[in-house]
């Protein structure tokens, strides 16, 4: 294993470092400390060839102008919490709200925006980056002092895993996802609506107005939002249904089953071979298929276009705190919050 680093940019005069970790197989991960960020995968397609496999800005300034998400680590809370209102112990709270009415993403400063402190850890068959942060009471009206810790390892079995881990001095909201978009091709001028998805998914969450949960859970069965056998991702993207034409693809929660040692889903590129599986111990995974172009900044020279990336945002299901049945997002003092997912990279040869 190798780990390197070299800058990619200031936050207010501080440099930013950006650490690679490498394996053997020629996998390597990259990562920065603003927003405990992921900023490149790359892998070996069919052909030996090794490309970035994930949608990220190029430019520190680009993050923190205009908040992309891109690889980020999302928190307090993932998704969005409709009016950025909730009630716990009796307490009604109202949070910073960041997207119309309601909060998106953690709030206006959320832990996408933050430099987190970073160590590095290696041993033979594996390498880490462990970022830190302490989220104080207040921040985004959010009660409770948070510790929280991520740490992205890379192995010689071409994962990268994703730990969470988390305590407060007060009861709370915890639901964090990594915001990481893929595009298998290697080349994200390329579309992802070729890729082919499986998801253990029987049941997805529609969406109503502003893209909040409606808190139902419908079957995929007969509807776009059946992968539970491969097929194209375009299948979905591009039909006709009421809960995507609107939106000119997905953004939707998926309730995840299956066993909990088998993959949940799987990302396939037929043109490269490149394939993603994908373990995790929450309940959900978010799909977002960039539902269009982002000209704010530019990527290798362009805006990212419409569909260049498709995200796998693994999390308890999205607003579970005003969502009987969604799933408990509360931590409380005395209890240590843990989580994992892991990216698995393998290539099929034809």
């Amino acid at each position: 294993m190798e780990i390197t680093s070299k800058s990619f940019g200031k936050v207010d005069g501080v440099d930013v470092l950006e650490y690679t970790l490498t394996n053997s197989k020629g996998v390597a991960i990259s990562a920065m400390p603003f927003g405990a960020t992921l900023t490149k995968i790359v892998t070996p397609d069919k052909n030996g060839n090794r490309e970035n496999i994930t949608l990220n800005v190029e430019k520190l300034e680009d993050f923190i102008a205009y908040r992309p998400f891109y690889g980020a680590t999302i928190g307090r809370v993932a998704g969005r919490i409709t009016r950025g209102q909730f009630t716990l112990n009796g307490t009604d709270y109202q949070l910073d709200v960041n997207e119309g009415e309601n909060l998106l993403h953690g709030g206006p400063e959320g832990f996408d925006t933050k430099l987190w402190e970073v160590r590095t850890d290696e041993s033979d068959t594996q390498a880490s980056l462990i970022f830190t942060y302490a989220s104080p009471a207040g921040e985004n009206r959010f009660p409770g002092n948070l510790s929280v810790t991520v740490t992205y390892t890379l192995t010689e079995e071409n994962e990268w895993i994703l730990d969470y881990q988390a305590e407060t001095d007060e009861p709370t909201l915890f639901n964090p996802t990594n915001h990481v978009y893929f595009n298998l091709t290697g080349d994200i001028k390329k579309s992802i609506l070729d890729h082919q998805l499986m998801l253990n998914s029987d049941f997805y969450a529609p969406l109503g107005e502003e893209n909040l949960p409606k808190g139902e859970l419908d079957k995929v069965e007969g509807t776009p939002f059946d992968f539970t056998a491969f097929k194209a991702v375009k299948e979905a993207v591009l039909a006709d249904h009421p809960q995507i034409s609107p939106l000119s693809g997905l953004d939707h929660p998926f309730v995840l089953s299956g066993t909990s040692d088998g993959p949940k889903g799987i990302l396939f590129d037929p043109e490269s071979g490149r394939e993603v599986k994908f373990f995790t111990d929450r309940n959900s995974v978010v799909i977002f298929t960039h539902n269009a172009v982002v000209d704010d900044f530019e990527i290798q020279g362009e805006p990212a276009g419409q569909y260049a990336g498709i995200t796998l945002e693994t999390q308890t299901l999205p607003d579970a705190v005003n969502q009987p049945g969604f799933g408990n997002i509360i931590l409380r003092p005395g209890e240590t919050f843990t989580s994992q997912t892991t990216y698995q990279f393998t290539v099929r040869a034809d």
